[in-house]
């Protein structure tokens, strides 16, 4: 069994306008077992948050860092931490 964990990654590049949120939703349902949420920032950054199994949060970080995504990622920092839990579903703010 997995060990969970969350991640919050901060995604930057042309990620505003052009449905990333809403794929990064559908990744992480597609992947299953996620939930947390992805955010426009003021900046022009997507932040996500992801919480579940390790190899679940690793398969969305791989997605957000690869060439799938709509837009253009220019980079992702992401952070590990423990799950707070609160979330239901994962969902687009």
């Amino acid at each position: 069994m997995s060990e969970e964990v969350r991640l919050v990654a901060w995604v930057r590049g042309q990620v505003q306008g052009v449905g990333f949120r809403w794929f990064t939703r559908a990744r992480a349902l597609e992947i299953g077992g996620l939930s947390g949420f992805a955010l426009n920032l003021a900046d022009g950054r997507v932040q996500v948050v992801a919480e579940g199994p390790r190899d679940g949060c690793e398969g969305l970080l791989d997605w957000l860092q690869g060439a799938d995504t709509p837009g253009r990622v220019d980079g992702v920092t992401e952070i590990w931490d423990t799950p707070r839990g609160g979330y239901d579903g994962f969902a687009i703010r």
